[in-house]
């Protein structure tokens, strides 16, 4: 098995892509005037955001593979693992398009390094890229013109600003056509909706809530294979909920069943609901339906 790559520095990339470095902690190549690179495992220690331009060398990131289209956008955080792969014999991979990357310490100290994490879509898998229309490519363009025009300046005090700014401009524009791609292929959202309808419906019929408690975020959006917070967002942009929310929810509706239709007691239900501390239990049940179990009895 191959060792994992490490990228973690912006020069170290400048020099095997054969750039000039003009800033440190910032840069944008164009990756049809780099060298091949080499296959393999990437392990990310800076920022990345390609914009792919035509169909080109497959990578795999978690359990999928991801062929570029024209047109797309994909998001890399720090800490995440890529493989990349091709099928040439030399082992040699060459990538068309522009990618930006920055540096952590890029951000650091300013407004975006204080909301980073608000911008989910780093957390997404390359197959839950965003793929842009033309007009919202030309924008993408726009904000990576102006990051370069400043990269071509000498270095001041005002350069981390701006390009700080201007990076947290790309990156609104980019959560406004997510937001954008979520409603222009809402009959697919629904059909993941129903999907997870479906899921909590087994589990909570089957023997899991007794062994393993309330399935979480993770583990329903690995069901339906997708990241957890690409599957966060979608269900919040389609039910108004967060997916914890709507789990809680709907174990709230099976429990005004089990309190309606049994004669057990609120600690029964509440073990069989998966809940080790019946006043948990309780708890959750006043906060969700106003009224606690033994009140909610007695009015209905």
């Amino acid at each position: 098995m191959s060792a994992i790559k490490r990228l973690g520095s912006i020069e170290e990339l400048n020099i095997r892509n054969g750039k000039a470095t003009d800033h440190p902690l910032v840069t944008i190549l164009d990756l049809s005037k780099t060298q091949p690179g080499p296959v393999g495992k990437i392990h990310f220690e800076l920022y990345g955001i390609f914009l792919k331009e035509a169909t080109c060398s497959s990578i795999k990131y978690g359990r999928h593979y991801y062929d570029y289209q024209t047109g797309t956008l994909v998001f890399i955080a720090p800490g995440q693992v890529v493989d990349i792969e091709d099928e040439n014999e030399d082992g040699l991979h060459q990538p068309s398009g522009l990618v930006l990357f920055f540096h952590p310490d890029l951000i650091r100290g300013t407004y975006l390094g204080q909301h980073i994490k608000e911008y989910t879509f780093f957390s997404y898998e390359v197959h839950e890229a965003l793929h842009l229309s033309e007009s919202e490519r030309a924008i993408v363009l726009d904000c990576l013109t102006k990051i370069q025009t400043e990269l071509a300046r000498p270095i001041d005090k005002h350069s981390k600003k701006l390009i700080a700014n201007t990076l947290e401009l790309f990156l609104n524009h980019c959560m406004r056509f997510y937001d954008r791609q979520f409603i222009t292929r809402e009959h697919v959202n629904k059909g993941i909706v129903e999907k997870f309808e479906t899921l909590l419906d087994h589990y909570f019929q089957s023997d899991d809530l007794l062994t393993s408690g309330l399935p979480t975020v993770s583990y329903c959006a690995e069901q339906l294979h997708l990241s957890a917070k690409y599957f966060g967002d979608l269900i919040k942009k389609e039910t108004g909920k967060t997916a914890q929310e709507y789990i809680q929810l709907r174990l709230m509706d099976l429990a005004k069943e089990k309190m309606l239709e049994s004669d057990k007691s609120v600690s029964e239900i509440a073990y069989e609901l998966g809940f080790k501390y019946p006043q948990h239990f309780t708890r959750l049940f006043k906060q969700k339906v106003g009224y606690t179990p033994n009140e909610y009895r007695m009015v209905n």
